[in-house]
């Protein structure tokens, strides 16, 4: 009997991803739609960035991938074709550069003069628009818990991050629609500029605090505690007399900065900002203090504000609303339930930093008017929050479905400043007129 001839068989080989080609394809895409969207949420009277975080989202998942998963695959590969997420990973790392050079950029608007000559109105409204949203969001995290935590996560650690997340306050996006109305100059905005920014200080302090809870136990938490004192005493005490020195000197020479400053600076934001990562308080801190122990009028933050913004903001920026935007799955907020708690976050959300801040302005001596409009500015969130929220996802916190119920938060609570602020502070108003 002839035997029968095995056929051979053929592993066949998958093609490597091109992880540049990708990358660049989805920054393509993103710029591209979210310059348009900008535009458009622009003409409507609402911040640009809106536009710019719906592009993300509506080319992951949310949209794009349910509409036609080959074009999102286009953008980002499958796990079939990319089983390492080499694609996923570069763009990361494209993002987090981005965010450190962002949060360095709002560390350098900080004014301190301006906080200081604001300070009793600034720190009574801005700790108070972070303690009420604190226990309200803390307080609703007992509801939350059970049901949209991520599987092992504490509920310490659960509690703090939701209360923190309703207390964040997106300082550049308040800026940028109070410069947009003309009112960064009169006194309603330098006191919601002042708030803000201590708001941002105080936030990201309690962050970088809930952060080394979250991924350590007591004894690790003590050494996050000590590690971070040490890190801003030496910011404080050193880094902060040594900058400003340079500051000086490059104030008053002619010509562009030399190269030494300039390199000098980038690393000292990259140094910064690994050492914090390193302390376990995230590497965004360390480049958001960095900027802020920088001279706010020197040449130094002019110079790298002028030349950085446009770069992080337009190139760097767009790989974040994209990673962001892979990770939020609308269609996760599925049922009846999950849209009333989405409503419940959105409710004690605008609550707790409406409120608190609302009633801290008109104890402070400020008119109805003004503490209402302060309080819907202090309810803008932004960038800001889609960073914290981040966070959360990445030390396993909160889960995917909790991630898109508070990026809509994040959304709707931004959405509602310029129609709210539009219908206190008309243009005709005194509040509206620039200071002598």
């Amino acid at each position: 009997m002839a035997a029968t001839a095995a056929t051979p068989s053929v592993a066949v080989k998958a093609e490597p991803v091109n992880v540049v080609l990708h990358v660049m394809a989805t920054l393509a895409a993103v710029i591209c739609l979210g310059t348009l969207l900008g535009r458009a949420f622009r003409y409507i009277g609402q911040p640009p960035v809106i536009g710019e975080v719906l592009a993300g989202i509506l080319l992951g998942p949310s949209l794009l991938g349910a509409l036609s998963p080959e074009a999102m695959h286009a953008l980002i590969p499958s796990p079939a074709t990319d089983p390492h997420g080499q694609v996923s990973a570069a763009l990361k790392a494209v993002s987090q550069i981005g965010v450190i050079l962002y949060m360095f950029l709002v560390g350098l608007e900080l004014n301190a003069v301006r906080l200081r000559a604001q300070a009793r109105a600034a720190v009574a409204v801005s700790h108070a628009s972070i303690v009420v949203p604190f226990v309200l969001g803390s307080g609703l995290a007992l509801a939350l818990y059970p049901s949209l935590a991520q599987p092992g996560a504490s509920f310490v650690s659960f509690a703090l991050f939701m209360g923190v997340a309703m207390a964040i306050t997106a300082f550049p996006v308040l800026a940028r629609i109070l410069t947009d109305r003309q009112m960064e100059r009169t006194e309603l905005g330098i006191v919601a500029l002042s708030c803000a920014a201590a708001d941002d200080v105080t936030a990201w302090c309690l962050l970088a605090m809930i952060v080394g809870v979250a991924q350590s136990q007591v004894t690790g938490v003590v050494a996050i505690t000590a590690g971070a004192a040490a890190f801003i005493t030496v910011m404080f005490v050193v880094a902060k007399p040594l900058v400003a020195r340079l500051s000086a000197r490059c104030d008053v020479a002619t010509g562009p900065l030399p190269p030494l400053v300039i390199s000098g600076t980038f690393l000292a934001v990259l140094l910064s900002a690994m050492t914090t990562e390193a302390i376990g308080i995230h590497s965004l801190f360390g480049a958001f203090l960095l900027g802020a122990i920088v001279p706010h009028d020197g040449r130094i933050a002019r110079e790298f504000t002028a030349k950085l913004k446009d770069p992080v903001t337009v190139l760097l920026l767009p790989a974040f609303f994209a990673y962001t935007g892979m990770r939020t799955q609308i269609g996760l907020v599925s049922s009846g339930e999950d849209w009333l708690w989405c409503g419940a976050i959105v409710l004690v959300a605008t609550l707790g930093k409406f409120g608190g801040t609302l009633f801290a302005a008109r104890f402070t001596g400020q008119t109805w008017r003004n503490s209402a409009a302060l309080g819907a500015l202090m309810n803008t969130r932004g960038l800001m929050e889609l960073i914290v929220l981040n966070i959360g996802l990445d030390l396993g916190v909160i889960s995917p479905t909790l991630f898109a119920m508070m990026v809509i938060m994040a959304l709707v609570t931004t959405a509602a400043t310029s129609p709210i602020l539009g219908l206190l502070i008309p243009p005709t108003t005194p509040e509206s007129r620039p200071v002598a």
